[in-house]
């Protein structure tokens, strides 16, 4: 059915649609009937998918990369689709607008996004009240961090440490987000020097799982070296990948934001599989980037992520995308020989 709908879907404005959505889904989780029946529909519950990773337990595998619940409004109906985790923001102190539209664009042909939305989000106070009427949870919620575009260079880590203040009792783990392409001077911050003295501010403040997402636009010897600090200096694990800003990847592109979906997904994997062969059983690694379907989710699984997360990919397969995946990486599991997702991870890396 949401083959069919979608070119209708895709004749209006992007961020007005996602609107629409964001709307509909509120108005499902107020009601309970609504929720079990979808929960029915796509939540896929087999023990040969649970995993506890970083002391959280996960009852699939498969999440809901930050920005499409900003300001989690719509948690509740979204775990009702078959989450195993969701990951709320990217939130910042205060309220900020992002910037100005249009900043979201389809590329139909590609399956793939290009946005520069700018950490746009009702700030870290407003989006706490509403994780306080929900927390805990059923499933973990994290909660992705930045800093706001009008913070100064010498403030940037204050920015990051309040959200953690602010967040450290009512959320399950934080996302460091260093690497999106639509602040001014964010990537910037992806350095050994920064991602130190911010790691070891942080776990002053917290023991819960901090995990740095990376862009996959960095040096690979650089990166390299980035993610052995974070880990070196408390990370839990390294989130791979944000979107980038090879334009190259789409026809007729915008000059501006990052690209996700499909077009990402070779460059996301090869800097997965780098990142697991040189880092893989030495912390957590969770992929993101390009997973279409329940095959790219397995081999990226195979290649050593615990978890992975998915975005674009629900804009254009419809809100199925998590049930199939769960029922092809079960599937694949039984083809392989394995009794559950943990003797699968990193098979392919020996």
């Amino acid at each position: 059915m949401y083959e069919k709908i979608r070119p209708i879907l895709f004749k209006f404005d992007p961020e007005n649609m996602h609107g629409l959505v964001e709307n509909l889904l509120i108005i499902a989780q107020a009601t309970p009937m609504v929720l079990e029946y979808l929960a029915k529909q796509y939540c896929i519950v087999d023990d040969r998918l649970k995993q506890n990773v970083c002391g959280l337990n996960f009852y699939n595998p498969v999440g809901l990369g930050a920005g499409f619940d900003k300001n989690a409004t719509m948690t509740k109906a979204l775990s009702a689709l078959g989450f195993g985790f969701i990951e709320v923001g990217t939130v910042t102190p205060k309220p900020q607008d992002g910037n100005p539209k249009p900043r979201i664009f389809r590329f139909v042909e590609e399956k793939s996004i290009q946005n520069a939305m700018g950490f746009n989000n009702d700030g870290g106070k407003k989006i706490l009240e509403r994780l306080q009427r929900i927390y805990p949870y059923a499933i973990p919620i994290g909660v992705n961090i930045g800093k706001n575009k009008i913070t100064e260079e010498e403030k940037v880590i204050f920015d990051y440490k309040k959200l953690v203040s602010i967040f450290k009792n009512t959320s399950d783990y934080f996302t460091l987000n260093l690497s999106s392409p639509n602040t001014p001077n964010l990537r910037d911050l992806q350095n050994e020097e920064f991602v130190k003295v911010l790691l070891s501010e942080l776990r002053c403040q917290t023991n819960k799982p901090i995990f740095l997402k990376i862009s996959p636009d960095m040096d690979i010897d650089y990166m390299l070296k980035v993610c052995e600090c974070a880990i070196d200096n408390g990370a839990s694990g390294i989130i791979a990948t944000n979107t980038t800003v090879d334009y190259s990847l789409v026809k007729n592109p915008k000059d501006k934001g990052g690209i996700s979906g499909a077009a990402l997904k070779k460059r996301s994997k090869e800097v997965f599989q780098i990142l697991s062969e040189n880092l893989f059983k030495k912390t957590i690694l969770i992929s993101i980037g390009g997973i279409d379907d329940g095959e790219e989710a397995y081999e990226r699984i195979k290649l050593g992520a615990s978890l992975i997360q998915i975005y674009t990919t629900m804009i254009f397969e419809g809100p199925c995308i998590v049930r199939e995946i769960n029922k092809t990486i079960l599937e694949k599991l039984t083809e392989d020989g394995f009794k559950d997702i943990s003797e699968a991870i990193g098979k392919s890396l020996y």
